[in-house]
């Protein structure tokens, strides 16, 4: 998370701490009297701005869900090749997690072990978010270039969303020694050899 200049708001202020603690500290829990003390305040100032850690969390959350489909949108927008958008969203999600190792600790659910079950919810409901998004890229290339997927969409998109993932997980395990971006474009270039061809798209 990065900051603007001049004074950053208080909430900001917590939130951006609270990742730097994910960060730092791979593998621990994070308790509010540590946070606390890293913010410079009194656990009671934390609650002043957040009822609770899970909202701190979902702050979090929020924070990533804006700053990857916000991107999604313009990628969209500026690519119209099928296998382009897909490679880019995917790129667009290794890098994120890579710039923001804290972060990631939520898109694993590394973090969230204790914590209340709306927030890993809400975690798959983001993955699930991208997959479909790849779906429906994957049925729009028939009617915008007349490719189809050689695998069912839904099975095509499941493998790039899961192969993503994996990368994010193995980040996370190797406490941030191995980068999600590592060899991916050569993984990437094999994967799309063999995405799409000519033809009607099979359902899936």
């Amino acid at each position: 998370m990065t900051s603007s200049s001049g004074k950053i708001p208080r909430r900001q202020q917590i939130l951006e701490c609270l990742a730097r603690m994910l960060e730092s500290s791979p593998g621990e829990r994070i308790t509010t009297a540590n946070l606390a003390r890293e913010v410079g305040v009194s656990e009671a100032a934390l609650y002043r701005h957040f009822p609770s850690k899970s909202k701190m969390f979902e702050g979090l959350i929020e924070f990533i869900e804006e700053t990857v489909f916000t991107r999604i949108t313009v990628i969209l927008a500026e690519e119209k090749s099928a296998l382009k958008r897909c490679e880019t969203l995917l790129a667009l999600l290794l890098t994120f997690a890579e710039r923001n190792p804290g972060l990631t600790r939520l898109l694993t659910g590394d973090a969230l072990t204790g914590e209340t079950e709306r927030l890993r919810l809400r975690i798959a409901q983001f993955f699930e978010r991208l997959e479909t998004q790849l779906r429906q890229i994957l049925r729009e290339a028939e009617l915008r270039e007349g490719l189809r997927p050689q695998l069912p969409v839904a099975a095509a998109a499941n493998l790039m969303i899961a192969l993503a993932d994996g990368k994010i997980v193995e980040f996370v395990r190797s406490g941030f020694r191995r980068p999600p971006t590592e060899g991916w474009q050569d993984q990437w270039q094999l994967i799309a050899q063999g995405l799409l061809v000519a033809g009607e798209v099979t359902e899936g």
